[in-house]
């Protein structure tokens, strides 16, 4: 439903927004980390953030400008998380949406602000300002892709989609970019997702649909098991597509709006996943059966954020009793004589016992990029979906030097 003519238009698609990404000096290695997402008609704003306790100076701010119900615009560097920089740390988050709102003529709390990088630096605040001043004058409908590669860390790409749909007989576009690679289990890692959209939503509903798009994309999503103190995913509704505007929950529009929001970050999501740090395949594991959403949750985390069960996809080893061992460790009670564990429709695992699956066969899938482990419990109805990655050697590599 992406279309690759809109690729580079991501949060600039919808009606009514620019952006721009510059060059502050805040990365060492020089590339553009300052961008700036802007509507100047005034939007509905929602956001899910870490629930990490250790929440980044960003954050906190980010959560009292979603207080507001409207927001302006979005700021976001990359290079220094600002993250365990105390009271300096909150005074440098609320000094960034000052300026921003200064150049941008609107309130400092109509500021989103977001931050990724190493955790325990402070943010150069002389930097910042420049490269938000600099991007302030760059803002254009052009703009979204030069963001989007503001805000990557280690990434390999910049992650971007939009799409539009119809609603009441009139076309409502939606955008987004999004960053993650590492330090990625978000639970809302680090990971930061922005989503335009010029639909007229109410606000409060635009949070719900926020939040339950977030539980079953970005939250099922893991790359290595550690939670950031700077997850930020937020979407900024301006309502200049002119449709009437979205009140009801069980309206049509409505049930139209949410799906479109829930691909869009089930899309990136995978993305992300599929560009964990030192990542060679990208993972899926549907986990079926299971009494609830939650127990399928936690059983598909506790085989993605397995180290063993990593490595051994990394390796194209299908060593099974590591899969199945997480699957008996997640915390849900299992029965193991119910459970079957398939890699890409290869019966590996039956019902409490290790099958005499064809070893070379199942070689071969795991050396596939796009791997599907299926996973059925046997004791519900419910479902989830959870997205990873292999674990190999430049996963290591990249975190041992991160610092240095």
């Amino acid at each position: 439903m992406f279309s690759d003519i809109h690729k580079t238009a991501g949060v600039c698609y919808p009606q009514g927004f620019t952006a721009a990404g510059v060059r502050a000096g805040i990365k060492k290695n020089g590339n553009l980390d300052v961008a700036v997402i802007y509507t100047e008609k005034e939007a509905a704003v929602a956001g899910v953030f870490t629930k990490n306790l250790v929440a980044a100076a960003p954050v906190q701010v980010c959560r009292e400008v979603v207080a507001t119900g409207s927001a302006h615009a979005v700021v976001a560097n990359a290079g220094c998380a600002n993250a365990c920089t105390g009271e300096q740390g909150l005074l440098d988050a609320k000094k960034t949406a000052t300026v921003a709102a200064q150049e941008l003529n609107c309130r400092a709390d109509d500021v989103i602000v977001a931050s990724t990088g190493l955790i325990g630096s402070n943010l150069p605040m002389d930097k910042m300002e420049a490269g938000i001043k600099d991007a302030v004058k760059k803002l254009s409908k052009d703009g979204s892709v030069n963001a989007g590669n503001a805000i990557v860390t280690t990434d390999t790409y910049s992650k971007a989609c939009a799409t539009e749909i119809e609603i009441g007989g009139v076309e409502v576009r939606f955008g987004a970019i999004a960053k993650g690679s590492g330090m990625i289990r978000p639970d809302m890692a680090t990971m930061l997702c922005f989503i335009t959209t010029d639909a007229d939503i109410d606000q409060k509903l635009l949070q719900q649909a926020l939040r339950d798009a977030t539980e079953i994309s970005f939250n099922c999503m893991t790359v290595d098991g550690d939670m950031s103190t700077n997850d930020s995913v937020v979407i900024l509704a301006n309502g200049a597509a002119g449709n009437k505007k979205i009140v009801d929950k069980l309206s049509a529009d409505y049930k139209k709006f949410y799906e479109t929001l829930k691909n869009i970050c089930v899309e990136m999501a995978k993305r992300i996943a599929a560009d964990g740090e030192g990542a060679t395949k990208f993972v899926t594991i549907n986990v079926t059966g299971a009494e609830s959403f939650a127990d399928a949750k936690k059983v598909g985390m506790a085989v993605a954020n397995s180290p063993l069960c990593g490595t051994a996809i990394f390796g194209t080893d299908p060593n099974v009793g590591r899969f199945i061992c997480a699957v008996g460790y997640s915390g849900v009670q299992i029965i193991p004589e119910k459970v079957i564990i398939k890699f890409d429709g290869l019966t590996v695992y039956d019902k409490g016992l290790v099958t005499k699956f064809d070893k070379e066969a199942a070689r071969k899938i795991l050396s596939e990029h796009d791997i599907v482990i299926d996973i059925e419990l046997g004791l519900g109805d419910s479902a989830a979906t959870v997205y990873t990655c292999d674990l190999s050697f430049q996963y290591i590599k990249i975190n041992a030097d991160y610092t240095t």
